[in-house]
């Protein structure tokens, strides 16, 4: 009998780099000794789901074990279903990925992995803070970051519509392949609100929605966080009557004039429609849309550039769509569980995912945001380059509804009560009417 021969280090991440697909999801090496299974999210670039498997398959062979990589979508809130059926059955996959919120949903059922991110950090350096809010709890962490559907964001916005109808060259302040220029200063909100003001006039709306999905609440917390504007303190204290708030929603009772009239009925998928129509000059948006776009509509996607967020009075913030790793603490293999996550966490995987997914996934340790990918990318070129953060952007992650605590924060996530707030102003309630719904609303929270 001809004994299986052991993969070396070096071959393990050829075969992990390596673009053909695996005809299958189960994947076992010739001396299986164990087995790991892992809860995927399934990827909305296809090609993402093909090279994960491919660097399973890595593993499995490097270390003799048996891998179960499963995919689960995320339309319909499937996988979000999938981790409550298994938080509640205790038994399911060893390895969970969880977006979002979902790891202080279930904090008292996740396996620490403070060894995991000690020696990851030690190597590549520190994750956005962003993440550490989200993945850590009584000083521990829960999970660990992860590149696979991670995401920024910021605008997209089209290139031609924002030079000639609103005066802003957004690829001089932001050029491709480089660091931004000092008229990168002058995008601000004040700006927006103008730009946004002229796009109206020209039926070209800012594709921002007031809706009570994601993208609608991610980019609100932007908002809210760039003015200072903490509707709940970090003290889990109800904040809205605060000078910060009510100067937010001056500024977001301007905004709403110039946005969509169907803004509170977005969904996640109204954006990208309205840039990929051709029907809108500006949206906040990881660059999905500019990739159907690329297949669909590619003179629209020619004439797209990403770029960090606008500047408010405390700063640039730009949303973080943010996905982790982590082991119920009722897996039966934590060991080889924590192994295949640090093995994924490698930046040779990081980034020969990233390049399959064209750019889409972003690593979660700003050392690894010097991928060529971005530089690649067209039509045109550079368009993505700006879509990770960049020191010379002076902007951070944020998480809507942070520094409130995070048990409190995700009810008000889910709620969708920031865009909602803005939602009443568009629909021509009072600045007060608004402070004071709100008050209510976020005082059944924190009881």
């Amino acid at each position: 009998m001809t004994q299986a021969r052991r993969v070396s280090r070096r071959r393990a991440l050829t075969l992990a780099a390596a673009s053909t697909a695996l005809p299958l999801v189960h994947i076992r090496s010739g001396r299986a000794a164990g087995k790991v299974s892992v809860g995927f999210w399934d990827h909305w670039v296809p090609q993402g789901n093909d090279i994960m498997r491919k660097q399973c398959e890595a593993f499995a062979a490097a270390n003799q074990v048996e891998v179960q990589a499963d995919f689960i979508t995320s339309v319909g809130s499937k996988n979000l279903m999938t981790i409550a059926a298994e938080a509640q059955a205790r038994t399911g996959h060893d390895i969970q990925q969880f977006p979002g919120w979902e790891v202080q949903n279930h904090a008292d059922q996740c396996e620490p992995v403070d060894d995991v991110m000690q020696r990851l950090t030690a190597k590549y350096g520190p994750t956005a803070e962003a993440s550490k809010y989200l993945y850590t709890s009584k000083g521990h962490w829960l999970a660990v970051p992860c590149s696979a559907g991670n995401q920024n964001k910021g605008p997209c916005g089209r290139i031609s519509v924002l030079r000639d109808v609103a005066g802003i060259d957004v690829v001089k302040m932001y050029p491709p392949s480089a660091d931004a220029t000092p008229e990168a200063d002058s995008w601000t909100y004040d700006a927006m609100l103008k730009a946004a003001e002229a796009c109206k006039k020209a039926n070209m709306t800012f594709g921002i929605g007031l809706g009570t999905t994601p993208d609608s609440v991610d980019t609100a917390g932007a908002l809210f966080a760039a003015f200072g504007a903490e509707v709940i303190t970090a003290k889990g204290e109800v904040n809205v009557h605060s000078d910060p708030v009510r100067q937010v929603l001056e500024y977001g009772q301007q905004l709403v004039k110039y946005l969509p009239n169907d803004a509170v009925s977005y969904d996640d998928a109204s954006n990208n429609r309205a840039l990929i129509s051709g029907q809108s000059a500006l949206i906040w948006n990881p660059p999905s849309a500019w990739a159907v776009a690329r297949r669909d509509a590619p003179a629209v996607a020619a004439d797209c550039w990403t770029f960090p967020a606008p500047k408010g009075p405390k700063g640039r913030f730009l949303p973080l769509g943010a996905f982790s790793w982590g082991i119920w603490n009722f897996s039966s293999n934590k060991t080889a569980a924590k192994e295949l996550i640090e093995f994924l966490s490698q930046r040779e995987n990081v980034e020969a995912r990233c390049k399959i997914t064209l750019g889409y996934d972003v690593p979660p340790f700003a050392s690894m945001t010097d991928f060529r990918i971005w530089d690649e990318v067209e039509p045109p070129r550079g368009t993505v380059y700006h879509y990770p953060i960049r020191k010379s952007h002076h902007q951070e992650n944020s998480i809507a509804v942070a520094p409130a605590p995070p048990e409190i924060a995700v009810q008000v996530y889910n709620r969708g009560t920031l865009p909602t707030m803005l939602a009443k102003l568009q629909s021509g309630q009072s600045i007060k009417d608004v402070q004071d719904w709100a008050q209510d609303e976020l005082e059944g929270f924190v009881r």
